[in-house]
């Protein structure tokens, strides 16, 4: 397998397991999957955070919000790999319950990874809504 099969295989199963995780108010594992390195950053759909507190702030409060997720599919768009860096470009189709309430929504979703001790962690991610 090349470098983009092994990073491919982890986003369709290591990192989807830890999204579909968060929609079920479990949000450890997407922050396991995170850098403990500087810098880390979201520009998110509800909410930004710049740094290990404020992310860690971020997914805790994501986390206390979702639960009962129904369905999530990741739309991969577009994806590469260089060296010890890669990205992910697509669209995440969700539906979950929001603070108790049943919502079904689409985020453009792009996330940055760098390549730390043999593992892939996410660096960063951009996440806006699109207009139904």
């Amino acid at each position: 397998m090349t470098d983009r099969d092994d990073f491919l295989a982890w986003v369709k199963t290591t990192l989807y397991d830890a999204e579909l995780a968060l929609h079920n108010g479990d949000a450890a594992p997407r922050r396991a999957l995170w850098s403990r390195a500087e810098p880390v950053s979201v520009l998110g759909a509800w909410r930004n955070a710049r740094g290990q507190a404020e992310i860690d702030e971020l997914f805790a409060r994501l986390a206390k919000s979702f639960s009962h997720c129904t369905s999530y599919t990741f739309e991969l768009v577009a994806f590469d790999v260089v060296g010890e860096m890669a990205y992910t470009a697509g669209f995440e189709h969700t539906t979950v319950s929001v603070d108790g309430e049943a919502r079904s929504y689409t985020l453009r979703a792009t996330q940055v990874y760098r390549h730390e001790d043999g593992e892939w962690r996410v660096a960063h991610r951009h996440g806006d809504t699109v207009a139904p």
